[in-house]
């Protein structure tokens, strides 16, 4: 017989409802790769000695880091929590959430946004999801957070959201 879960603790998923990594496309990593070894070449520049060798052995290895350190950002959707990167956010504080596409992502951080807001965007990733907040003690109105599929992870969090909603129980239920 498994051991049951509290009663003032969700159960634990094993499984993420969403995963997702923001990582770079290829053209970016080929684009910042032959700028790294256009650099070195103009180091190089027909130098014997160190400078023939030490030019490709620093910055190539030093752009892949930094290409791979942009694409670090993972998100997702599990034990009752929206989670990006190291950010946490328990769905029960989630009111909505809206899928943004280019024209929406663009509009929501615009001219007009709201400097309170947490924002992980990359702007190669065209859609996004804003999570509107209801939580009092936080002054953060909502998250924006970048994704290539906006529709599914806003699913993800609401699925989370109502799923945590029918596994507690109301104050009328408790009595």
């Amino acid at each position: 017989m498994s051991p049951s879960p509290s009663a003032d603790q969700p159960p634990v998923d094993a499984r993420p409802a969403y995963a997702e990594r923001l990582d770079l496309p290829w053209w970016l990593w080929l684009g910042g790769l032959v700028a790294a070894a256009l650099l070195a070449v103009e180091i190089w520049m027909g130098a014997a000695g160190v400078r023939a060798w030490l030019p490709f052995v620093v910055l190539l290895p030093l752009t892949a880091a930094g290409l791979w350190w942009l694409g670090r950002i993972r998100i997702g959707v599990a034990d009752s929590e929206l989670r990006v990167d190291d950010a946490r956010l328990p769905v029960r504080f989630v009111a909505d959430v809206v899928p943004l596409d280019v024209a929406g992502r663009r509009e929501v951080l615009g001219v007009g946004a709201d400097p309170l807001a947490f924002v992980v965007q990359r702007p190669w990733i065209g859609g996004a999801v804003q999570v509107v907040l209801d939580d009092p003690a936080d002054p953060t109105p909502f998250w924006v957070v970048s994704t290539r599929h906006p529709v599914e992870l806003a699913e993800a969090v609401l699925a989370a959201r109502d799923a945590l909603a029918l596994s507690r129980p109301t104050t009328g239920e408790q009595g």
